[in-house]
């Protein structure tokens, strides 16, 4: 379908809707690229964005992989930090209060080594002021599994979701693109509770130093993730095969509708919208932010005269505009 450009200078309703949370707007921050809390006030407005993901928390505090941990490349970022954290804890009692206290939407990510530690983590926010959903990061080791990814394994999914059930609140579960069959993992991870796919995590690469015969990073042989613009048709992709798999309208466990959170290299207002077609409800700012902290403002006001210029008066009218068997709710 192609809708012909308008003159339409109104009012857009921005407003989205991810599982059972419902936003002010579709324009988030991406974990792990803002700070654990508010170390980007002076550049940021957290009200006015639709939700501040936080860094990704563990049950303890973790100290990450060695310096040096990020690495730039021609159309993107490499990152070695290795989930570093105050633990939930820390985090629950010092950052949280900021957030709240500016008016921010609080999404809580998560991620652990085994399953107990994803329950955990998620016990220790059950009833966090502030908190309405958690991403439940499975792009993380499990330890129980010879360490294989728990985003590499539907089962594993799946039971790193199911534990986090316990902070009682909507689950939102970030999945890795570097999978054989994302569309199978996706459906362990909606079946074991989660309300929404957020798609994608970083890419696996790795950066070598010729001129010292070694790695560029600290975590040496273990590689670091890519992002940023690099990765942006990969996410695309990823949304797009998820909601084909998934239409609009197709309700989960839980009775809701799937909903899909688009991540990946967006750093412009039509980023944001060729997501939304494909087929995300929402999408995440991350390596844009962290070459300007006001990316995520910049992205969401392109998004708003990108749909007054084509007419659109509910920025929900984007949503999987590409796929033929698109239906509403």
């Amino acid at each position: 379908m192609i809708k012909l450009t308008g003159r339409f200078t109104g009012h857009v309703d921005l407003s989205s809707q991810v599982g059972s949370v419902v936003l002010r707007n579709p324009v988030l921050t991406a974990s792990g690229t803002a700070g654990h809390g508010t170390e980007m006030a002076g550049y940021l407005d957290y009200a006015s964005l639709g939700a501040f993901v936080s860094k990704s928390l563990s049950a303890r505090p973790w100290a990450g992989n060695p310096a040096p941990r990020l690495r730039e490349t021609p159309c993107g970022l490499l990152n070695s930090v290795g989930l570093q954290g105050p633990g939930v804890d820390a985090w629950r009692s010092k950052e949280l209060p900021k957030l709240v206290e500016r008016g921010a939407v609080v999404v809580a990510s998560i991620w652990g080594t085994t399953v107990s530690e994803f329950e955990r983590a998620a016990q220790m926010l059950a009833g966090a002021d502030g908190v309405v959903a958690l991403e439940v990061n499975v792009s993380c080791p499990n330890l129980e599994d010879r360490s294989r990814m728990f985003a590499h394994s539907p089962s594993a999914t799946a039971e790193a979701v199911d534990a986090s059930r316990s902070a009682q609140v909507p689950l939102w579960v970030k999945l890795s693109p570097n999978v054989a069959d994302l569309v199978e993992i996706a459906a362990a991870g909606l079946a074991a509770g989660a309300e929404a796919l957020v798609l994608v995590n970083t890419l696996l690469g790795m950066a070598i130093d010729a001129d010292r015969w070694s790695y560029r990073l600290g975590s040496g042989p273990v590689g670091a993730g890519l992002s940023g613009a690099a990765i942006r048709p990969v996410a695309l992709r990823a949304v797009h095969d998820c909601r084909r798999a998934f239409p609009r309208g197709t309700r989960g466990p839980g009775g809701l509708p799937v909903s899909i959170v688009g991540v990946g290299g967006v750093s412009r207002g039509v980023d944001a919208v060729e997501l939304m077609m494909a087929g995300a409800d929402a999408v995440e700012i991350g390596t844009a932010a962290l070459r300007d902290p006001r990316a995520p403002l910049k992205v969401l006001a392109e998004l708003t005269r990108w749909c007054r210029s084509h007419d659109v008066r509910h920025v929900r009218e984007l949503v999987a505009a590409v796929h033929d068997d698109v239906t509403t709710t």
